[in-house]
């Protein structure tokens, strides 16, 4: 199933099951209180946001003050960012991912199964990284020191200049 396939669907069953399970909370407890319970986790949610936030920003900043890449605070960061955007939807399901997000323990654990899943792809071959550079002799492909892919001078057959399948590349 292609990507965008995948995000149809997820766009499509999401919002049912947040509805569904919307409306069940509802009859348990009442309008009023569930209604209370999603403001309540979206305010709470984006306070633990700002605070994992700034952490996180602290960490980024200390890391490159001692000249280390920040690549654990970039990653905290996107997901701190996606945990808060879904802490922002209403549902009780995509609060229970959005917290998963912001909270470090869980947040560790979501971001060392995403490295397994995109190692292996990378791995396997169905996911392909392509690195480039702005300077000469950095980058990219093999066979060419310039980065340009060894082509033969025609832009026309560089492969960088070939449109990119966003369920197998990842460009760096």
């Amino acid at each position: 199933m292609s990507i965008l396939a995948r995000l149809a669907l997820l766009f499509v069953l999401v919002p049912l099951l947040e509805l569904t399970l919307l409306i069940q909370v509802g009859r348990w407890v009442g309008l009023w209180p569930t209604v209370g319970m999603v403001f309540l986790t979206g305010i709470v949610g984006a306070g633990l946001a700002r605070m994992e936030g700034l952490r996180t920003l602290w960490a980024f900043r200390a890391d490159l003050g001692r000249g280390r890449i920040p690549a654990q605070p970039i990653q905290d960061g996107l997901a701190i960012l996606v945990g808060g955007a879904l802490l922002l939807t209403p549902g009780f399901l995509t609060d229970v991912f959005g917290f998963a997000l912001l909270l470090p323990p869980s947040r560790r654990a979501v971001q060392r199964a995403v490295r397994r899943r995109l190692r292996a792809g990378i791995e396997s071959g169905t996911i392909r990284v392509v690195t480039s550079s702005p300077t000469f002799g950095g980058g990219g492909r093999p066979g060419d020191a310039s980065g340009r892919g060894g082509g033969d001078g025609d832009p026309g057959s560089d492969p960088s200049d070939r449109d990119l399948d966003p369920d197998k590349e990842i460009v760096v």
